[in-house]
């Protein structure tokens, strides 16, 4: 979806996502010492805001300049702050001390997009800091519930791996996931790829 396409998802009062953060940042976080995060491709701010109330120093990026509206209003709302930055994921550069957490949740684009977005991601991952994607899996489309039809926009579990690895990081954990999906009143189970991974202490990051 194009820029002006969000903007009108996000221009109702209503959320277009759960005012909740993702499960899988949630357990995933557990453990680790609150320093700075990006959330890049944030939308509406729930996991941004999550991550501000658990003592991080929070970024949300995202080109909707609505989306960002609305999630600065929830920030502000819930006393937390967060520094929002309106910028395309393929274009926007991170400073160069990096984050400690770098969080990209379903940010679903096609191949040469959605390869340069995990560019600009993996780059800004400080020594000692996480990787932590979660997107909507290929395999959705014939195991799981939702998620984009299109199979261009869905993630490979090795696709994230390889290029996390070929640009110096550890791979922590990179697999399938599965979430509870209730639809008509019946639970189904969506499935996801999952990439955690980690830059080490002694290695700068490189864009």
């Amino acid at each position: 979806m194009e820029r002006h396409e969000w903007d009108t998802r996000y221009a109702g009062e209503e959320l277009v996502w759960s005012s909740t953060p993702n499960q899988f940042l949630v357990a995933e976080v557990q453990g680790l010492r609150p320093g700075k995060a990006l959330d890049l491709g944030c939308g509406e701010g729930r996991n941004a805001l999550w991550l501000a109330e658990q003592g991080w120093t929070v970024t949300g990026v995202d080109f909707s300049k609505v989306g960002l509206a609305k999630a600065a209003r929830l920030a502000e709302a819930g006393g937390v702050n967060v520094d929002w930055v309106q910028s395309d994921a393929l274009t926007w550069r991170p400073p160069a001390e990096g984050f400690d957490l770098v969080a990209v949740f379903y940010l679903q684009l096609a191949p040469s997009d959605r390869t340069e977005a995990l560019r600009v991601a993996v780059s800004a991952v400080a020594p000692g800091g996480t990787l932590l994607v979660v997107a909507h899996d290929a395999d959705n489309l014939t195991r799981g519930v939702g998620g984009p039809p299109d199979p261009e926009v869905l993630y490979r579990v090795d696709e994230v791996a390889e290029l996390a690895r070929n640009f110096g990081l550890m791979i922590e954990q990179a697999g399938q996931v599965t979430r509870t999906v209730v639809i008509d009143g019946e639970r189904r189970e969506a499935v996801d790829t999952l990439v955690r991974a980690s830059r080490p202490m002694n290695m700068a990051a490189s864009g």
